[in-house]
């Protein structure tokens, strides 16, 4: 059943102007100027920000040297996904927050820009920066082939594991492929980068799914060690009247079809109302708006201060003509002929802070109003994958259906480890990264073959 009013459809140009990169590639010349900025700090808070660690002045450095092969090795020996976090990180607040250039009243060094321009140098030229490590007769299997299980693999392959990646999606990258805005990151690009890890000799086993189409016993018979780094699944469902009308998305199913599907075959409606306020809320109004959405509304049920999203991503959205609905409680999708036609809203008052620092929103009575929509996306967190490793012996999962693991990563049940959002509960790409290859410093070390110094 197609939606009630759908976004009038734009020329193919159009739609590839409206998700160019929001960060564009530097060219030499600006890349030139922009690592002279840089100074080289010896204690390179930069560095201490990143959760993987890159040595950003060395980086930076050899990009104004002309060493861009060099430049890559140091950022993707630190972070096997540079790439990619060169393109999707919040810089804002991660290394480029931490930059002294702020302390000076200047602008920070452009790090994630920089740091693609030297990746997409080695990416471009497919140049082999590494070789995997003498074969140590050991196997590891990765469940998943998103940022954890691939920064997971790629260190375990440098010390001489065999490692092979099991994956239920047709392509590798996980969310970098699948869940994150067009206009951030193509899915293009997420898939070349996992040629970094394949060159290790890492294998991929794409359409297979641990559980169902090979079982966990299979895993555990041919493999020494098992990393879990499934990530998290679909959109939470909201329990509201009406949520089953055609025309309500969860928010990582509607991004996945920018993601997959040529921009436009994408179903988006002519107006369209996003519950939530996080990052991935700001991915789905910027992308609708982007998609022809004439009218779009981001509601949340507590204020603006309160909101979790970046403060960058929530200017990119307001340029994007987004409205904002403060304070506001969806509670009720109205429909006609099985579609969405409305939303229907209360206003809310803010009480006190709840266990998390944040004020506790009140309905309050009487104020209903209706939003005259033709779609409505969920964007209020991600339902944990990990019901079916309950069949694992030894493995627990935490109250919110994270995997519960130790300082090394390690499960109740010794031969597996996680990390990742299955673990963390949903962070960053870059968090990912970090805890997957510490993961693999943690299977290293069981399996009595520990990293040298």
């Amino acid at each position: 059943m197609p939606l009630r009013e759908p976004a009038p459809k734009l020329s193919p140009d159009q739609y590839e102007a409206n998700f160019a990169e929001i960060e564009p590639a530097m060219n030499a010349r600006q890349a030139a100027i922009e690592s002279a900025r840089c100074l080289y700090c010896f204690d390179a808070p930069c560095t201490v920000a990143c959760p993987t660690h890159i040595d950003v002045p060395a980086f930076i450095k050899k990009i104004y040297t002309g060493n861009l092969q060099g430049s890559a090795r140091v950022i993707l020996s630190a972070n096997i996904l540079g790439h990619s976090c060169g393109r999707v990180c919040p810089t804002e607040v991660l290394c480029e927050g931490a930059c002294v250039m702020l302390e000076k009243g200047e602008e920070a060094i452009e790090i994630g820009r920089l740091q693609r321009y030297a990746v997409d140098y080695v990416l471009d030229n497919k140049i082999a920066l590494f070789q995997p490590g003498a074969a140590n007769g050991k196997r590891v299997a990765c469940i998943g082939a998103g940022p954890a299980s691939l920064a997971c693999a790629a260190e375990l392959a440098k010390l001489g594991y065999g490692v092979t990646i099991f994956d239920r999606k047709e392509n590798p990258g996980g969310l970098n492929t699948y869940g994150i805005a067009a206009y951030k990151t193509r899915a293009a690009d997420a898939i070349r980068e996992t040629d970094l890890v394949k060159q290790l000799g890492v294998k991929v086993r794409q359409n297979t799914e641990v559980g169902r189409d090979i079982r966990f016993e299979q895993l555990e018979a041919e493999f020494d060690a098992i990393f879990v780094g499934v990530g998290l699944g679909e959109t939470w469902d909201l329990s509201l009247p009406g949520e089953n009308l055609q025309g309500v998305y969860g928010a990582i199913e509607f991004i996945e079809q920018t993601k997959t599907l040529p921009f436009r075959d994408v179903e988006v409606g002519r107006r369209i109302a996003c519950i939530g306020a996080g990052n991935t809320a700001i991915d789905v109004v910027t992308a609708a708006r982007r998609l022809g959405a004439e009218t779009v509304y981001l509601i949340y049920r507590r204020g603006e201060a309160e909101m979790p999203a970046f403060a960058y991503e929530y200017h990119l959205a307001k340029q994007d003509a987004v409205v904002f609905l403060w304070q506001t409680q969806p509670v009720r999708v109205l429909g006609s002929d099985g579609a969405v036609t409305g939303l229907e809203c209360l206003r809310t008052e803010l009480g006190p802070p709840d266990a998390k620092g944040r004020r506790t929103p009140v309905e309050v009575p009487r104020t209903e109003f209706t939003l005259e929509v033709d779609m409505v996306v969920r964007a209020v967190g991600q339902q944990p994958v990990t019901e079916g490793l309950r069949a694992v012996k030894g493995l627990e999962l935490n109250k919110n259906g994270t995997v519960k693991i130790d300082e090394r990563h390690q499960t109740g049940n010794p031969k597996y480890f996680a990390g990742g959002d299955c673990a963390n509960g949903g962070k960053e790409v870059v968090d990912a990264v970090a805890e997957g290859m510490a993961a693999a410093r943690g299977v290293d070390a069981w399996l009595g073959a520990p990293r040298k110094k």
